[in-house]
């Protein structure tokens, strides 16, 4: 195993004080803590909207504080959710006196410590409210969910939800719209190589030189099956197969994600979009808007996931607001 670190037990520390050091004027650290904030922390008048999760996705979520988006993120170990006390850190620190909503991956430790940390929060008399993303398609009921896990739609979740919460809208209406993109957003994925955690001293999966997984989840979860490897145009289209069968996507505009889990080069990301532009296209479904890259990753883990997000102008206009982060742009 080759990684550029330290010591494996400081990977996350030192990666939140490397993030903090190079976006000074975007971010910073709560004093003692695993949690990244705006910079303008708590932004007055408006909805605080916080996610989080395990390291070794990043960008997410980190990547996504700052104007428009999330007001903190809370980092946990690598593939291991925050603890209660933290998330209830990030929820004091942006609360402006307008309620805070938590967007949260289906995934049991990081529903359980979130909702804990809800809780805690509200015994302080902070108005807390809370939104469960579970996009991708693959599988019900994972090794770590009871459900559909929570992927790389989610970043699509924050972007809508953080626009709206800085129009100055409610609590009530920032989540209403966070649950009508989830409701609308679906993904699938697929892995070519396993990822290494930094404290392990093996892959946390095998796959053999001429066999991807369908389906599997950003920790390395299983998917729907092992199966021998195939060309991008046929792998894309088993992917956008499963998530059109999903719900009804005909004759509608989409905002269209191809996300990097790691370690796949651009160019085979971009071989994938054309292909999938294509089969949108058979389908007479627009695309509206594209991100091809890494969004949300497992470590150096060797495949993508596919998104779609189903508009109407609603979304489109809160999807393309003005943003100011590290890893989105419109």
């Amino acid at each position: 195993m080759k990684k550029v670190i330290n010591d494996p037990n400081h990977v996350v520390d030192e990666m939140i004080t490397g993030l903090v050091t190079a976006y000074p004027n975007l971010l910073k650290r709560l004093p003692n803590t695993n949690v990244v904030v705006r910079t303008d922390a708590p932004a007055e008048g408006k909805v605080g909207i916080v996610s989080g999760g395990g390291s070794g996705h990043e960008p997410a979520h980190a990547g996504y504080v700052g104007k428009g988006m999330l007001d903190a993120a809370v980092v946990g170990e690598v593939f291991t959710s925050p603890t209660p006390d933290q998330v209830l850190e990030a929820i004091k620190a942006v609360d402006s006196g307008k309620g805070v909503l938590l967007v949260i991956k289906n995934y049991t430790g990081d529903v359980m410590n979130f909702e804990m940390a809800k809780e805690m929060a509200e015994m302080e008399g902070i108005q807390v409210d809370q939104v469960i993303v579970n996009d991708d398609v693959a599988v019900e009921d994972s090794t770590f969910t009871i459900g559909r896990r929570g992927i790389a739609g989610t970043v699509f979740v924050h972007k809508i939800a953080g626009a709206l919460a800085e129009n100055g809208a409610s609590l009530e209406e920032v989540k209403s719209i966070a649950e009508k993109t989830i409701a609308n957003v679906r993904s699938m994925g697929v892995a070519l190589s396993a990822c290494t955690v930094p404290a392990a001293s093996k892959p946390s999966f095998t796959l053999a030189e001429n066999e991807m997984e369908i389906g599997i989840g950003i920790h390395g979860e299983p998917g729907i099956e092992r199966v021998p490897l195939k060309p991008a145009d046929q792998i894309t289209e088993i992917l956008v197969n499963k998530i059109l069968s999903d719900i009804d996507y005909e004759r509608s505009e989409v905002a269209v994600m191809i996300n990097g889990l790691g370690a796949t080069p651009e160019m085979e990301l971009h071989i994938v979009y054309r292909k999938l532009s294509e089969l949108l296209g058979n389908k007479e479904i627009k695309i509206f808007q594209t991100w091809v890259g890494e969004y949300m990753t497992s470590l150096e883990m060797a495949g993508f996931s596919i998104t779609l997000l189903k508009l109407d102008q609603e979304l489109k206009n809160l999807l393309t607001g003005k943003v100011k982060t590290i890893a989105f742009h419109v």
